[in-house]
């Protein structure tokens, strides 16, 4: 009997997926919430690369704009509720999406894409490649992100 070959998986090293990210540039307008930012942090993850390595933050950069566009499904606009603590005894703080939605609608799309990204420093260290703006405009431009279709 032949023995068989083992393939030897490539692990990316930290300095190996530096070199190789990309700026994408994504327009939330009238996309649903959660669709949206499942595919934002498939993107910032790093999971559309080949050589996708779990412990090693491979991603790349993404933009999103027209975060005051986004459409939500059922009943979430007047039911969905975001708690924050003030850090005092009894100090829950609930806000309603409508609310948020007004006020600071880019941190309804940044609080749905940061759920969706491992705990922990990897996660912490990949949000940070998050930019959200709630107009379309928005000030990477010399990046030269590419559009990402979702």
């Amino acid at each position: 009997m032949a023995k068989a070959i083992q393939a030897k998986t490539k692990l990316l090293k930290k300095d190996e997926a530096d070199e190789q990210r990309k700026w994408y540039v994504v327009d939330v307008a009238g996309k649903t919430l959660g669709r949206a930012a499942t595919a934002i942090a498939h993107v910032l993850r790093g999971k559309h690369k080949v050589d996708f390595t779990p412990h090693v933050d491979s991603g790349d950069f993404v933009i999103v704009v027209n975060a005051d566009k986004v459409h939500l499904t059922g009943k979430k606009l007047t039911d969905k509720l975001y708690y924050d603590h003030t850090l005092f005894p009894g100090g829950i703080v609930k806000t309603p999406v409508e609310k948020m939605l007004a006020k600071h609608p880019e941190e309804v799309v940044k609080r749905a894409v940061k759920g969706m990204l491992p705990k922990g420093p990897l996660g912490r260290r990949i949000y940070k490649k998050l930019k959200v703006y709630a107009l379309p405009t928005h000030e990477h431009a010399a990046q030269q992100p590419q559009e990402l279709k979702i």
